[in-house]
């Protein structure tokens, strides 16, 4: 991991604390400029220090010391990080692990587990019968949401049950895949009351409508309603999320696919061994970081009862992926396949599990071909 690697880790991490609460949403404005790390000094511990804490503790209202405690937290989670130690009055000392280790243990984790990646295991609500009630108004988006939200509760391990205030029109259930439990008034635990959709998205289809209606976040106004909008939404070009998302997991698959021609596929039995190949590869590092943010995201989704999270969080694996990886999986003129190919082969089917696995989440399809 390069210093420039880790200021953006570092800056991933005060952000992650700015969503989770930890931290008062100031601190991002002040951690969008450059976070400097280095060597430690005499007396400093592992391979970088950085005092990020310090710049912080006065938009954050809080002791450095304790800005650093929660962002040592952050950042030992995080991919290519062994350990974090606070010294002095708030200075983050980083120990870098392998990336080899720490890439090719993610990809291993997310091939194993496919499409469950990022799913509670053993919850407790499972284990104690605990029951969530969603309720929704007979209104469309609000029934699409609530379909989410109970999507992305039952992955974290929670039972579910829905209810609307009355009987979903037909069109909504056969083609926007909206399921109900029951009809009428319900014991209520969580009441979904998204801004209603202006307009029938029905017309959209099941996929570009769904993600229409789940992209913004709840108190946002879904854009359907005239032909132009229309038109953005089914959009087979860069401008549309939804596109770049469903072409990113495509495109995994084709990789798959040409590899296969090219004679060589993913090492998937010695991932570990064979990921550090793939890290020569400019963004690499970023890409890592957003499939081991993964969990956290589903986690915090249905906490929050906010399937957009999900949404913004797959354009950024699909666009980060676009833009670093994918260019390089495949030999190009002359070169034979390697073990660099090979590891970078697996890293981009951990890709493509990720996205197929939120993709499906949000109630919309995951392709192969596009």
């Amino acid at each position: 991991m390069t210093p420039a690697e880790l200021s953006r880790t570092v800056l991933r991490a005060v952000r992650r604390a700015v969503d989770d609460g930890e931290l008062d949403a100031a601190v991002c404005a002040a951690g969008e400029e450059r976070i400097v790390v280095e060597r430690p000094r005499a007396g400093g511990q592992g391979d970088y220090a950085t005092n990020v804490a310090l710049q912080l503790a006065r938009p954050a209202g809080r002791p450095p010391r304790q800005v650093a405690e929660i962002l040592s937290r952050r950042l030992g989670e995080s991919p290519g990080i062994d350990g974090v130690v606070v010294t002095g009055p708030g200075f983050l000392n980083v120990r870098l692990s392998e990336s080899a280790s720490a890439s090719g243990a993610l990809v291993a984790e997310i091939l194993s587990a496919g499409e469950r990646y990022g799913f509670a295991e053993g919850a407790t609500a499972t284990a104690t019968g605990q029951v969530v009630q969603l309720h929704a108004p007979d209104e469309v988006r609000a029934l699409v949401v609530m379909d989410s939200v109970a999507r992305l509760l039952r992955s974290q391990g929670f039972l579910v049950r829905t209810s609307c205030a009355g009987r979903p029109r037909p069109e909504w259930v056969d083609v926007l895949g909206v399921q109900v439990d029951a009809s009428g008034s319900a014991p209520i635990d969580v009441n979904v009351r998204p801004v209603p959709a202006p307009a029938d998205p029905v017309p959209l289809g099941r996929d570009a409508a769904r993600w229409a209606l789940l992209h913004p976040a709840a108190h946002d106004r879904p854009r359907i309603g005239d032909d132009e909008h229309k038109h953005e939404h089914l959009a087979q070009r860069e401008s549309n999320p939804l596109f770049r998302v469903r072409y990113a997991h495509a495109r995994t698959h084709a990789l798959t696919r040409n590899a296969a021609d090219l004679g060589f596929t993913a090492d998937l039995a010695r991932p570990a061994d064979t990921a550090g190949h793939a890290e020569d590869v400019p963004g690499h590092e970023d890409l890592v970081a957003v499939l081991a943010d993964h969990p956290r995201i589903l986690r915090a989704a249905a906490e929050q009862h906010a399937p957009d999270r999900l949404a913004r969080h797959l354009v950024g694996v699909a666009d980060t992926f676009m833009a670093s990886l994918c260019p390089a999986v495949l030999p190009q003129g002359e070169e034979k396949p390697s073990a660099a190919h090979r590891a970078r082969l697996a890293l981009a089917e951990a890709v493509g599990t990720v996205l197929a696995g939120g993709l499906t989440l949000l109630g919309i399809d995951a392709p192969e071909h596009l």
